[in-house]
C-alpha cells in the first residue's frame, strides 16, 4: 500500500472511538486481522467521503462495502456522519441484478472512476482493496444510482 504524505486517511473522518468499533466488528463477523479490517473501514470512509464531495455515479469494490455497510449498522453515527459530510443521508442502493452492476458503465471504468474521485478529494487509495495484484479490478458492488444523488422509489398504485 502506497500512501502519500499529503494524502489523508478516511479514518480521520469519524471518532477513534467509532473507527475502533466499525473496525473491530468487521473483524469479528468476517474473520480479519484487526489491521486489514481497519483497512477496509479507513477505505469505505474514504469513499463515502469521495461521494460527499461528487455527484458522480461511484461504487465501491465488495471488499469496501463490507466497511459501508458494516457502518450503515450504527444507524445514529451513520447518520450523523451523512449530515455532517455531505449534507444529507448517503443512500446504499443495491442492483438486485446478479450479472451486472446497474449502472451500465464497465467495471474497471466505474473503480477508476471511484478512486479516481476519491484521490480528488485528498484522500489515500489502498489500491489492494480496489484492484486485485493484476492490475484488475475488484468486483464492484451493487450501487447502481450512484450514492449521493438517490432518488425515491418510484411510486406504484395499488
Amino acid at each position: 500500500m502506497t500512501i502519500a504524505v499529503e494524502d489523508i486517511t478516511g479514518q480521520g473522518l469519524v471518532s477513534e472511538n467509532l473507527f475502533g468499533r466499525l473496525s473491530n466488528r468487521i473483524a469479528k463477523e468476517n474473520v480479519v486481522s484487526r489491521a486489514y479490517a481497519a483497512r477496509i473501514m479507513d477505505q469505505a470512509l474514504a469513499f463515502l467521503g469521495a461521494c460527499a464531495r461528487t455527484s458522480a455515479s461511484l461504487a465501491p469494490s465488495d471488499t469496501v462495502d463490507i466497511g459501508w455497510r458494516t457502518f450503515i449498522l450504527y444507524t445514529h453515527e451513520y447518520a450523523e456522519f451523512c449530515d455532517r459530510i455531505a449534507g444529507s443521508f448517503i443512500h446504499h442502493v443495491p442492483n438486485d441484478d446478479e450479472d451486472a452492476d446497474g449502472s451500465g458503465i464497465p467495471l474497471r471504468e466505474m473503480m477508476d472512476r471511484t478512486t479516481s474521485a476519491i484521490r480528488s478529494a485528498g484522500f489515500a487509495v489502498d489500491r489492494d482493496l480496489w484492484f486485485n495484484s493484476s492490475g484488475k479490478c475488484a468486483k464492484c458492488s451493487q450501487c447502481k444510482n450512484g450514492c449521493t444523488d438517490d432518488p425515491p422509489p418510484a411510486a406504484t398504485s395499488n
